[in-house]
């Protein structure tokens, strides 16, 4: 057996040691350690380690380095990031513990100074054969960081393929294993289930439920903000929403850059919740930040903006295409001041360990992306810290917000979807779809008019947090949302479970003592206000014409019959415009009915 030249404990914690500066903890938290002991054990070319952002990824990757250069098992080490600033980042870590990597290589010999050289995904697609040779010419570590990046394209994973498949050693790491598509990863090895779909299969997982467990990354809780949205599509029709509420895929779509927009009332309410969510952490951690992340560079110089004028302080405002904004990230990293503004540039691996409370403030909905955008705020310097994230009431995000520990592998088959064939409006959404694009080729896109947000407000409605849901909806303002936003921030993840707990309790007793005319908005705890997506809204339309239908054979009336007795009997639209509410109230309707019949 092979032993490292760090040492370990096992009655030690195991988030021991407590978090060093990025890079360079002097010895291993017990994740690390047993992915090297594994790792050394097996001698693989290629290992894949998943480990939640925030875990000590790069840690363990220059520890084995540093391993494999000592012990001569490689010559050299080639480091691939995905942007110009996580190279430089890398290559900072590295000197850290001697390893001097080249974050400016382009061609030609490396200086003899240097043990390697840091590159970028993209860069390796330009040049390919020159990153091959020097494989072929020493014995090279491949490091690749967040190794999904090389599936972005076909060409990029192709360079990949070419550039390093001579090389001695390849070290994969990733915080998000999967992606939101099938485009297969280099180097990644796929295990058929029984299912018939390959998965990706790691060779050392630490998942963000076990870092929680052992305090190595904060929980995080997730406080979503509803609110009434209106906007003016490109066919000219003024259309009003709520946010949350059952709608079909564009409204969502359309509802929720409503709300983002900043000439509206939703983003000012929840960057100023945010601001003071900020200002209660930072009485336990003093130099805290807050991020919000942006859809496109407009956007994020109005919400530099309006915090300026929220705050009194200007936000540092971080531009991917900005020549300045690695600087600009180095620099909030150490200032201690409150906000930056970035669009995407923070998403992944950019390592500010103070962040601690952020904004969702796009519309990008994958969860890869939301994965990543969230593992920015889940770095921990010391036990208690807690992030807080800020929300639009989104199915699909307060979805991902739920599901933060579970372990996703990276699907390289598509599964059939179940139930397509039997969605009754399946085939007309379809129609419908052809006949918008019909008419869009027919008028041209020079006709229509441009999208228009016109109004929005935001209503604080609930806390998510492991996976339960807490809050009744509250004015922005209002004692029951300083509830919420005054959680303090430094807690064990029990307390604050408890916590909420008691802030729920206290706001449903409050409620019930005032009087139903003060009661305007919907005084429901939010375990019992569920957000019903797109896709659920049709399997209730389904299951009511399944009943329907089953009805009509028992009475031999017609469908439109009791479909108008249902809608006489319970209220509301038809069923194609009916909410969750209604049609579940339907449901229960015709059971009843058809139980009496028997």
């Amino acid at each position: 057996m092979v032993t490292t030249t760090t040492t370990t404990s096992h009655h030690l914690s195991p988030a021991f040691p407590g978090r060093a500066p990025w890079g360079t903890a002097g010895k291993l938290r017990a994740w690390q350690q047993r992915a090297m002991e594994k790792y050394l054990q097996e001698q693989p070319r290629d290992f894949l380690a998943v480990a939640t952002p925030g875990a000590g990824k790069t840690t363990f990757a220059l520890t084995l380095a540093s391993w494999l250069l000592h012990h001569h098992v490689v010559q050299q080490i080639t480091v691939i990031a995905p942007t110009e600033h996580l190279k430089k980042q890398w290559a900072a870590a590295a000197a850290r513990i001697g390893i001097k990597l080249d974050p400016e290589y382009s061609a030609g010999p490396l200086s003899k100074e240097y043990d390697g050289v840091a590159l970028t995904y993209a860069g390796v697609g330009v040049r390919p054969m020159l990153h091959r040779n020097r494989c072929e010419q020493r014995k090279t570590l491949v490091i690749l960081d967040e190794i999904h990046h090389a599936g972005d394209s076909k060409s990029w994973g192709e360079a990949c393929l070419e550039a390093f498949e001579p090389a001695t050693r390849r070290l994969a790491l990733t915080g998000t294993p999967f992606r939101s598509d099938t485009n297969p990863i280099p180097f990644v090895t796929y295990a058929e289930g029984d299912d018939g779909i390959r998965r990706s299969s790691a060779d050392y997982t630490y998942g963000y439920g076990n870092a929680l467990g052992d305090g190595v990354v904060r929980p995080v809780i997730f406080l979503s903000y509803s609110g009434n949205m209106r906007w003016r599509t490109k066919a000219g029709d003024e259309i009003a929403a709520r946010l949350g509420e059952p709608m079909t895929k564009d409204a969502v779509s359309q509802a929720w850059r409503t709300a983002l927009d900043a000439k509206g009332d939703w983003m000012p309410n929840v960057l100023r919740a945010a601001d003071q969510r900020l200002t209660e952490v930072r009485k336990s951690i003093p130099d805290a930040g807050g991020l919000v992340i942006a859809s496109d560079q407009d956007s994020a110089r109005s919400y530099a903006k309006l915090l300026r004028e929220i705050t009194g302080t200007k936000a540092t405002v971080v531009l991917s295409d900005d020549t300045g904004a690695s600087s600009r990230i180095d620099e909030f990293s150490e200032d201690g001041s409150r906000w930056m503004v970035a669009v995407r540039m923070v998403s992944e691996g950019v390592d500010v360990p103070r962040l601690s409370v952020g904004v969702y403030a796009t519309t990008i909905s994958t969860p890869l992306f939301f994965a990543q955008a969230v593992g920015r705020f889940v770095r921990s310097r010391r036990r208690g810290e807690t992030a807080s994230v800020f929300l639009p009431t989104i199915p699909s995000l307060l979805g991902f917000a739920s599901e933060m520990e579970v372990e996703r592998d990276h699907v390289l088959d598509k599964p059939k979807k179940a139930g397509d064939d039997e969605d009754p409006y399946a085939e007309s959404e379809k129609e419908m779809a052809e006949a918008e694009r019909q008419q869009d080729e027919d008028t041209g896109e020079q006709d229509m008019l441009p999208f228009e947000a016109l109004e929005s407000d935001a209503v604080f409605d609930r806390v998510l947090y492991n996976s339960a849901e807490f809050g009744m909806q509250a004015h922005p303002g209002s004692a029951e949302e300083q509830d919420y936003l005054g959680i303090p921030g430094l807690l064990e993840p029990d307390q604050v479970q408890l916590l909420l707990q008691k802030r729920q309790a206290r706001q449903i007793a409050h409620s019930r003592r005032k009087p139903d005319e003060e009661a305007d908005l919907l005084e429901l705890p939010a375990e019992r206000r569920p957000v019903v997506s797109h896709k659920e809204l049709l399997e209730l339309r389904k299951q009511l014409n399944t009943m329907v239908g089953a009805y009509v054979h028992q009475t031999g009336k017609p469908h439109g019959v009791i479909h108008t007795e249902l809608r006489r009997v319970c209220g509301g639209p038809p069923s194609a415009e009916a909410t969750a509410g209604q049609l579940r109230e339907r449901i229960k309707k015709v059971q009843e009915w058809a139980t009496r019949m028997r």
